[in-house]
């Protein structure tokens, strides 16, 4: 099976053309080599899978007919991430949820800082 094909059935990725460009780009490894989305897999290989700045490791079991329900991933598919990349990846979700505020209406703590900081101006 394809390497792209068996990314996209095994729901790393959400489509199959993002499998594809992701292998393209040269963030997809067997091994330490980077792989083209062609490449016919065999089965007990390890797959690393560089996603911004956290490298997912899995394991090849078996291939799947098609795309698999989240719940029978673990048929085919073992996830090998080491502890410290998921730990980073932790570190990297929390550092976004503490910079990224919520849009929309205004709150009243918003507006009494606002009027704090523009006491002195007059409207005109």
């Amino acid at each position: 099976m394809r390497i792209d094909k068996f990314l996209w059935c095994i729901r790393v990725f959400k489509t199959r053309s993002q499998a594809t460009n992701h292998c393209r780009e040269g963030k997809v490894f067997l091994g330490e080599k980077a792989v083209k989305p062609s490449l016919e897999l065999k089965g007990g290989e390890r797959i690393r899978i560089r996603k911004g700045a956290v490298h997912f490791e899995w394991e090849v079991l078996q291939f799947p007919k098609s795309r698999l329900a989240a719940s029978l991933v673990i048929d085919y598919a073992t996830d090998i991430t080491p502890e410290a990349e998921k730990q980073k990846l932790e570190e990297i979700r929390a550092a976004q949820r503490d910079l990224i505020r919520p849009v929309g209406r205004p709150t009243k703590r918003d507006r009494r800082d606002w009027e704090k900081h523009f006491k002195g101006f007059k409207n005109d």
